[in-house]
């Protein structure tokens, strides 16, 4: 029997995460760090699409791959439009709205242009899975208070899906009898009520929700407008202000938990205060999430990096283990996750979906 070979890549901001999977079986996995002065020379992410693929490729000359023996490249889902949950063939339809950057613009969006690249030179199907855009909210979720801004689904859905199926599998229940509440907590957190298996309803870890250690969460909406249109800030410097700057960041001048932890240790209140304030609003928003279910919850999942925090967790138990138990999945592989949805498609799990 031929094993099945997975070719995974994720690109981020600043570098290109790729590995090679045997099934299950890591064989190689490597991050490829690009060079930032370089990056800066391009306009646009789009504009990027060779500088990384000429990197992959010589990755995977370096290692000695045989692409003729890749069973499905898979990769890391890009700024689309709203979809269903679940693994998508990376079609021509999805290519369009990639390079013209639909949801906006980030470096996930070349991950299906690069996986094409790769996969049409050498017939290799190539799919994506769970993206952000992933949007399995009920309507009622979707109303603001203003008609003109509608509550939108952007989610750390890759990690949380992934969350489910490995609760799922763990406890022997069908994912569609699931209730949960999932905790991604990492740069961004994103705090979802999962009914049925579907994420029903999630705060917008960019606009919406606690703040994180480079995200401002919820603002007192006045108060915002005020800055604005203070004079101090441009249109550009706002936005980085509430993601990338705001959150811890804008508190203590780092987005780095553990120098957070250190700081608290070495007897500085200011951090303290600050951590413990992130803790009480991701515990808050937990208590949202539960009311959304009407509190029939299996289990409250926590996740992502932060998950390996133990004062932070010790905060989020106390104030929320009435509600369901607390498991704990920390950290959260993005690369395993794709590689899987690759692999159920590939077993026959579960079919591919067309996106269009």
């Amino acid at each position: 029997m031929n094993l099945l070979k997975v070719l995974v890549i994720n690109p981020g901001s600043t570098s290109t995460k790729v590995a090679l999977y045997e099934e299950e079986k890591e064989i190689v996995k490597t991050e490829i760090v690009h060079d930032i002065e370089a990056l800066k020379r391009y306009k646009s992410i789009i504009e990027q699409f060779d500088l990384r693929l000429n990197a992959i490729n010589d990755w995977i000359e370096q290692n000695n791959i045989n692409l003729k023996e890749i069973s499905a490249i898979v990769v890391r889902g890009g700024l689309i439009r709203p979809v269903q949950s679940g693994t998508y063939l990376v079609n021509d339809i999805m290519l369009e709205d990639l390079r013209r950057g639909v949801g906006g613009e980030h470096a996930s969006n070349l991950g299906g242009l690069i996986g094409r690249a790769i996969g049409d030179k050498h017939n290799i199907p190539v799919y994506t899975l769970d993206p952000v855009a992933v949007d399995e909210m009920e309507d009622v979720a979707r109303i603001s208070g203003l008609p003109e801004l509608p509550r939108k689904s952007q989610s750390h859905a890759l990690n949380i899906k992934a969350c489910v199926h490995r609760y799922a599998k763990e406890n022997d229940i069908k994912e569609e009898e699931l209730n949960l509440v999932v905790a991604h907590m990492g740069g961004g957190i994103s705090v979802a009520a999962i009914k049925g298996g579907k994420i029903v309803d999630v705060n917008n870890a960019n606009q919406m929700g606690p703040f994180s250690p480079e995200r401002t969460g919820s603002l007192p909406s006045m108060k915002v407008v005020d800055l604005c249109y203070s004079g101090k800030y441009s249109f550009d410097e706002m936005k980085k202000k509430i993601v990338g700057m705001g959150g811890m960041v804008a508190h203590l001048g780092t987005n780095d938990a553990r120098e957070v932890e250190k700081r608290i240790q070495n007897g500085d209140k200011k951090a303290k205060l600050v951590f413990e304030a992130m803790a009480y609003q991701i515990a808050k928003e937990i208590g949202r999430m539960a009311a959304v279910l009407k509190g029939d919850v299996k289990s409250i999942i926590l996740t992502g990096g932060l998950a390996y925090s133990k004062r932070l967790i010790e905060i989020i138990i106390d104030m929320t283990s009435f509600i369901a138990p607390i498991t704990l999945y920390p950290g959260g592989d993005e690369m395993e996750a794709l590689r899987d949805g690759a692999l159920r498609v590939l077993r026959n799990i579960e079919k591919p979906k067309i996106y269009s």
